[in-house]
């Protein structure tokens, strides 16, 4: 039976979680490698005979990036200066990392080939002791090469600079501040090197703030890597392995839903929260965010968040967890602007949910009397008043639909459907709360139930639930769009077969009335990773800048 199961779980994993395939490899490519240019070559070379010396041959990096920004000076667009120049200060990280060299403390005395000394020191990128360059790695990113199914399209145009990978180490950044990425922190940055006579000072530019670099009175386009972050991130951290935890082991995810931020805050960039679906992860939108950072006005305006949460569980306990992350991050940033929401699949039904209010609708629907009335334990009443009773948030400028299964999908119901829920069961760990919302409800809603529904269940077509939700009038000062795929096989857009699908949810499910603009995309369910369902995201984010 134990086997069985096993057989049945990963089936359904390779339908509902896009495959096999990995979405995350990374390789660290040997220097020699890395070396692409003649220049670069000759100056690989030149410090192999100190390769057991680290301070030597940062003194020689040094050497070689001094010289490099000198013939800058004269002729700017000198190419081959430049990229000595970016490969110097990358090796120099490097050296940094891989000796545990501490110039943020004190210089760094470094011998040049001619004999004097460089005073090299590092300029810590953030004043706050808990951003401490010694609670990171720091890695050049020319070191790494990524495959996989997330990881977007790697963009390297031409500039000034070393793209870094920042990687938090041993503390919990989630215990420092609770928007953090996660317990460690991947970020993007752009080293540089300014000299002044025999000092010399390595700085960070962040490259969603700043396009360009200055030095030596030029400024520069500024050199950016917006996918090794990510990449290295979903290499690390197994998000495929957690999405399907969260799927089928609701229970021991219910309290790890998190709105998080990929970027220092900024209250002058509008907040995007992407949603995703049932069985994924935050990693599904991370070829989406690396297209999207690629573009200057996006960089501009926005700041990327993501919310995850435990995809088994009925959406509306997650949606309700969301409203109330929205509530602390405007209490800690009460000043950011308007939310703009996207949601893919299941993420576009809790999407739904932050933009009508609810009054008493759904609650009347399900029990008898108010939540005051109802002699529930007080964690139960508040559970099940926060999943049905609520009101469209204020905050939420706009709102994207990527493949939202609004109005559910036969796939809930047939043989992988119900073996899925089978699996998923009882969703929450909180007897209580099952037992007491089952014992008070309708006697219509809890015959021949044990449990509250879980993800799956909720999504029957015949859900009373998606039925008085998609009931509730969504307020008019919101406006929203759809994507919708469709696999190539075309077919009816009402139920009639052949009816028109993205393979899993059909058009009938994600079309809204009333959106600003539909565009239905040649792909199938994962529509946020194909070409064109990313570039309707970036037109509609980039039309809506301003």
């Amino acid at each position: 039976m134990q086997k069985t199961l096993h057989f049945l779980s990963l089936m359904l994993s390779l339908l509902l979680l896009n495959g096999c395939s990995q979405y995350s490899k990374v390789i660290k490519r040997p220097l020699w490698a890395v070396a692409a240019t003649p220049g670069q070559k000759s100056l690989y070379r030149s410090i192999r005979p100190h390769s057991k010396q680290p301070l030597i041959k940062i003194g020689h990096y040094l050497d070689a990036a001094n010289d490099a920004r000198l013939k800058l000076i004269d002729q700017p667009d000198d190419e081959n200066a430049r990229d000595i120049y970016d490969f110097a200060v990358s090796r120099i990280l490097e050296v940094i990392e891989d000796d545990d060299l501490e110039p943020w403390d004190k210089p760094l005395s470094c011998a040049s080939a001619d004999g004097k000394n460089w005073q090299f020191r590092l300029k810590p990128p953030d004043p706050r002791p808990e951003y401490h360059p010694s609670n990171f790695h720091i890695l050049a990113s020319d070191r790494y090469r990524f495959r996989g199914t997330r990881i977007g399209e790697r963009v390297l145009p031409p500039g000034l600079g070393a793209p870094a990978i920042v990687i938090g180490k041993d503390m919990d950044f989630t215990k420092v501040d609770q928007f953090a990425q996660g317990k460690r922190i991947y970020y993007g940055l752009t080293a540089m090197i300014r000299f002044k006579g025999r000092k010399c000072t390595m700085e960070f530019i962040d490259p969603l703030r700043e396009d360009t670099l200055s030095l030596d009175g030029h400024n520069y386009p500024l050199a950016t890597d917006f996918q090794a972050p990510l990449a290295l991130s979903m290499a690390e951290s197994h998000p495929k392995k957690t999405g399907r935890g969260m799927m089928f082991q609701p229970q021991k995810y219910e309290r790890s839903a998190r709105l998080s931020r990929l970027q220092p805050y900024d209250p002058g960039k509008i907040p995007v929260i992407f949603i995703h679906g049932l069985g994924d992860s935050q990693s599904t939108w991370m070829p989406m965010i690396n297209d999207l950072r690629n573009n200057k006005k996006i960089r501009h305006t926005y700041q990327f968040w993501i919310f995850s949460y435990s995809s088994g569980q009925p959406y509306p306990i997650p949606a309700a967890q969301l409203r109330m992350q929205m509530d602390q991050m405007s209490q800690n940033y009460p000043d950011h602007k308007d939310f703009v929401i996207i949601g893919h699949s299941l993420g576009g039904n809790i999407s739904r949910m932050l933009i009508s209010d609810s009054g008493m609708k759904l609650w009347d629907t399900y029990f008898p009397q108010a939540p005051d009335k109802i002699p529930f334990h007080d964690e139960t009443r508040l559970v099940l008043s926060k999943m049905l009773i609520f009101k469209a948030r204020p905050d939420v400028s706009r709102v994207i639909f990527s493949n939202a299964s609004l109005r559910g999908s036969e796939t809930a119901v047939n043989f992988w459907g119900r073996m899925g829920a089978k699996l998923i069961g009882n969703p929450i760990t909180m007897d209580q709360v099952n037992r007491e919302a089952l014992q008070y409800a309708r006697p219509e809603f809890r015959e021949g139930r044990k449990h509250l529904p879980n993800s799956v269940e909720i999504l029957d077509p015949g859900s009373t639930f998606l039925s008085l939700v998609n009931s509730l009038p969504i307020k008019s000062n919101i406006p929203y769009h759809s994507i919708i795929g469709d696999q190539g096989k075309g077919g009816n857009l009402d139920h009639t077969p052949p009816v028109s699908t993205d393979s899993i949810v059909p058009y009938w499910s994600s079309h809204l009335k009333g959106a600003q603009s539909e565009t239905i995309i040649p792909s199938k369910h994962w529509g946020i990773q194909h070409p064109d369902g990313m570039a309707e995201v970036k037109r509609l984010l980039i039309k809506y800048a301003d």
